[in-house]
C-alpha cells in the first residue's frame, strides 16, 4: 500500500505550512500530493506551486470540479501540468454537489453519472491529440452550423495516459467509477466497511468493462493525529464530521449523511443533520458518534495506526491518502513522519 497526502482548500491559513508538509512528504517517498477545490483556491495553481518545489511526488488534482470547466479546458490543464511536472500529475474528477454547482457555477445539477461519462470521454478523447468531435447531450463538439471546426490539442503530455481519478460516494456512481476511471477517490472510509460501501460497487463496475481490480487505485482520505488520548483526538474530528454528515448539502440531498447511514448510523445521522440544520452546530457536533470518528481516521499511537493501515490494506486500499492534522508545523510533520513508521511497522511497504 502506498501513502499519499492531501493539503485541502488553499488559503485556510497554512498556506506557507502547506508547502513545508508537500516538501517533507517528498523527501519521506510520499506517492502523491492532493489539493481540493470548492469556491476558494482553484487546485490547478496550487499543484503548479508545490511541483514546482518537490522532486518526485506525484500531484493530484482532488478534485477538478467537473461544473467549473469545460472537458476540453480540463484536458488542457491536465496536459499542462503533467508536462510541466515531468508526468506527475494525476487528474482527479467530480461533479462537486448542487449548492456548489448552482449556486457558485450556475450549472444545474442533474444527470451527474452521465454529465461524468461524457465528460470523461471527452477529456480522454482530447488528450490522444486526435481531432476532436463529439455527439452527446450535454456536449457537442464541434458546435454545428457555426464555424468551429475540429481541433486537436497541440501541448504534447509527457504520458500518453495520464490517470483519471473519480470521487465518488454513492453506489451508482462508484460503480460508474469503476468502469471509466483509473481510481476512486473516497472519504470517510471505515475499513471495516468497506467492502459494502465501496469496493464491490468498483468491483462491479470492472467486471461492467471487463476488467479486475488489478491495477485500480483505491485511494481514500483519513486524518491523521498522534497522541495517547483517543477520546481527545477524536473530538478534534467532531466539527469537520458534523459539517459534512450535517451540513454539506441538502435534507434530501446530502451524500455524506447517506454514506454515514450506510455504515449503520441511521439514526445519528438523522440527529446530526437535525442539528445541524438548525442552527446548533455544537449540539451536530456532540452528536457524532466516537465510533465513526475513530474508524474514519487515524489516531493514536504509531502502533495503533500501524493495526489501522493493516486493515485498509486488506480492505482493498492501495493508496492511503492522509491528512495531517496538528495546530502547528512540527505536528503536521510529525503525523507526516508517524504514517512512514506506522506503514513500515505494517509491513505494507511497496
Amino acid at each position: 500500500m502506498r501513502l499519499g497526502i492531501n493539503l485541502g482548500y488553499w488559503g485556510a491559513g497554512m498556506d506557507g505550512d502547506n508547502l513545508a508538509v508537500a516538501r517533507e512528504a517528498d523527501r519521506l517517498g510520499y506517492d502523491v500530493c492532493w489539493a481540493a477545490e470548492a469556491y476558494g483556491s482553484d487546485a490547478p495553481t496550487v499543484l503548479s506551486w508545490v511541483a514546482a518545489q518537490t522532486e518526485t511526488i506525484d500531484v493530484g488534482s482532488a478534485i477538478l470540479q467537473i461544473p467549473a470547466r469545460q472537458p476540453t479546458m480540463t484536458a488542457m490543464t491536465a496536459a499542462t501540468l503533467d508536462s510541466l511536472s515531468g508526468g506527475r500529475f494525476r487528474l482527479g474528477l467530480g461533479v462537486s454537489g448542487p449548492q456548489v454547482s448552482e449556486g457558485w457555477y450556475g450549472v444545474k445539477f442533474d444527470k451527474p453519472l452521465a454529465r461524468t461519462r461524457e465528460y470523461v470521454e471527452i477529456v480522454r478523447r482530447a488528450m490522444t491529440r486526435e481531432r476532436l468531435s463529439y455527439e452527446g447531450e450535454h456536449w457537442t463538439l464541434p458546435l454545428p452550423g457555426g464555424p468551429g471546426k475540429p481541433l486537436k490539442l497541440t501541448v504534447h503530455p509527457e504520458r500518453e495516459h495520464i490517470p483519471l481519478y473519480i470521487a465518488a460516494i454513492g453506489p451508482k456512481n462508484l460503480e460508474q467509477t469503476g468502469e471509466i476511471a483509473d481510481g476512486a477517490l473516497l472519504i470517510f472510509p471505515s475499513a471495516e466497511h468497506l467492502e459494502d460501501t465501496a469496493i464491490r460497487h468498483l468491483r462491479a463496475g470492472r467486471e461492467k468493462a471487463g476488467l479486475t481490480m488489478d491495477g485500480f487505485d483505491v485511494c481514500p482520505t483519513v486524518p491523521i493525529a498522534i497522541g495517547e488520548d483517543i477520546n481527545a483526538l477524536a473530538d478534534v474530528f467532531r466539527p469537520y464530521t458534523a459539517l459534512y454528515v450535517g451540513g454539506m448539502g441538502s435534507r434530501e440531498q446530502n451524500f455524506y449523511n447517506q454514506l454515514a447511514r450506510r455504515m449503520g448510523y441511521e439514526k445519528e445521522a438523522t440527529e446530526i443533520q437535525d442539528k445541524y440544520l438548525t442552527g446548533d452546530k455544537n449540539g451536530a457536533a456532540a452528536a457524532v458518534p466516537h465510533e465513526l470518528i475513530d474508524s474514519t481516521t487515524l489516531l493514536g499511537s504509531v502502533e495503533r495506526i500501524a493495526d489501522r493501515m493493516g486493515a485498509y490494506a486488506a480492505a482493498g486500499v492501495t493508496t492511503l491518502t492522509l491528512a495531517p492534522s496538528g495546530f502547528t508545523l512540527d505536528e503536521r510533520i510529525a503525523a507526516l513522519r508517524a504514517g512512514t513508521e506506522a506503514l513500515e511497522r505494517a509491513g505494507l511497504v511497496s
